[in-house]
């Protein structure tokens, strides 16, 4: 697999902040603005991602996006790691959405 950069929430760069969680964690609070696409779901869906695009990729605390991360730079995309996922977006004061209703979280 790749080498790829991680960035930390608070030092975010310009791009396209994709998260791979599931369903049920999207749901319940996001990044306003986020492209999600499950991770299981990435490689049928590929053609969703611009190959032109930084791509931020976001889970809840790092392991999965950064899986994520090393698949898309093997594709060939530009693509970093955001250290800490959801739970450091939450933790740094960062908004989120939610789309069931609630009050947004992070699960």
């Amino acid at each position: 697999m790749a080498n790829f950069e991680s960035v930390r929430v608070e030092t975010l760069p310009a791009g396209t902040l994709l998260d791979v969680r599931e369903d049920y964690e999207w749901e319940a609070g996001h990044a306003e603005g986020a492209v999600h696409i499950p991770m299981d779901q990435l490689p049928a869906r590929l053609g969703e991602l611009d190959p032109d695009e930084d791509l931020l990729v976001v889970c809840r605390t790092g392991g999965r996006s950064a899986r994520v991360t090393g698949w898309l730079v093997d594709q060939g995309y530009s693509a970093m790691n955001v250290a800490g996922g959801m739970d450091a977006w939450l933790e740094s004061g960062r908004p989120l959405v939610s789309e069931n209703g609630q009050q947004p979280t992070v699960l």
